[in-house]
């Protein structure tokens, strides 16, 4: 097969990168590893930035978005005997969505439907070649056990950490940051309405808790655990306990409890490779960096990516125009850095992770929070999410 721009990955970050470029009139081709329903079904990320739902706008795919999601203008800071609102509109005049990665993921996937843009899934044997050559092109295995071979201007590698595209980078051109954190999430799905009016992050001794939410009626929860936790010792009732006790239950607050329908252990990392172009290869989203979850910055960064190579991409291809795609990375990488410092940061300051000194320190941080509009607006800032293109 022959195509303007082969994309390895069919998560949110391919199938966006797709859609966007087949608006500009740029045919493209998906390569994913997994099928399109364990695609569909994967539970990840609910927050969305303004900058996101404003790419999802232009991609046509926030009809659903606008009538299912959720609106929010801030998020609520615990700690014992105290909670504060951080008000983004306020402070950053953005809100936040609260929308499911997983819905992002099936509106994404009806669009490309649509446009009958030619996607493989289950393709096994993924092999990016070319980078250097006048035509790239990725051989793989298709579901049915065909070899296939698609040649392409560019490839672009949407496939995550363990994904082929950053691998066939060389070596010697590589460059990686990473960082292990010792603690993890217990995350939870549970078929009850939310608690809160906006997402509630708990400093607690006992570890950090967080309550946030899916729809009116499908509230998600994470509770800090050590990263070898036995998810078998944690039946319902203990989850619930734990949550009331961590999220501050009785003091004008109720925690409402249910079905709880999925439980699981979510290790923390941070990750960083450079660059994130070697001639015709480009990466997105994870396959580049990987940030702890506390920050909500996972997807966003990702979508980012995708915006600034649609860009990118169309300069090239329609124009002849090269200068966007040599300072992608570049580019890309100024806000991975933000963002994977302020995913840290939240991160450090809400677990329990050392002695009593460092949370004396975590507390001092957060009622700093709670006393300096400099220091809540930078929060917020950060956490309503920054210009593309930072």
């Amino acid at each position: 097969m022959r195509t303007q721009v082969a994309i390895i990955g069919a998560g949110p970050a391919g199938l966006l990168l797709s859609q966007l470029l087949d608006l500009e009139g740029i045919d493209s081709v998906l390569i994913e590893r997994q099928s399109a329903q364990h695609v569909a079904s994967r539970i990840r990320a609910g927050i969305l930035e303004a900058s996101t739902v404003e790419v999802l706008r232009q991609a046509g795919v926030a009809d659903r978005m606008a009538a299912e999601g959720l609106q929010h203008r801030g998020i609520h800071l615990q700690w014992p005997d105290e909670r504060i609102h951080i008000d983004f509109t306020e402070l950053a005049g953005r809100s936040v969505w609260v929308y499911g990665q997983t819905e992002v993921t099936r509106d994404l996937m009806a669009a490309r439907e649509r446009a009958g843009q030619a996607a493989f899934y289950e393709a096994s044997e993924v092999v990016p070649g070319g980078a250097e050559d006048e035509c790239a092109y990725v051989s793989f295995v298709d579901g049915e056990g065909n070899s296939r071979r698609v040649d392409a201007d560019v490839v672009v590698g949407c496939d995550g950490y363990h994904g082929p595209t950053r691998q066939a980078f060389p070596t010697a051109r590589r460059q990686t940051w990473e960082r292990n954190y010792p603690f993890a999430w217990l995350g939870v799905l549970a078929d009850v309405p939310p608690s809160t009016d906006d997402l509630i992050y708990a400093w607690h001794p006992q570890g950090f808790a967080l309550h946030s939410m899916r729809s009116q009626e499908v509230s998600r929860f994470y509770l800090q655990v050590s990263p070898d936790e036995d998810i078998a010792e944690w039946d319902d009732d203990t989850i619930w306990q734990e949550l009331a006790t961590r999220l501050g239950e009785g003091r004008d607050w109720t925690l409402n409890t249910g079905p709880i329908r999925e439980k699981s252990v979510l290790p923390m990392r941070s990750f960083v490779s450079s660059p994130m172009r070697h001639g015709r290869f480009f990466l997105a989203g994870d396959a580049a960096h990987i940030v702890p979850p506390t920050g909500a910055k996972g997807l966003n960064l990702a979508v980012a990516d995708v915006a600034l190579l649609r860009d990118a991409l169309v300069a090239w291809l329609h124009k002849g125009d090269e200068e966007p795609a040599n300072t992608y990375s570049d580019t890309a990488l100024r806000r991975v850095w933000r963002a994977t410092h302020f995913s840290w940061w939240m991160t450090t300051t809400l677990h329990r992770h050392g002695d009593e000194f460092d949370a004396q320190l975590q507390l001092s941080q957060l009622r700093r929070l709670a006393t300096s509009d400099a220091a809540a607006t930078e929060l917020a800032q950060n956490y309503a999410g920054l210009p593309i293109g930072y």
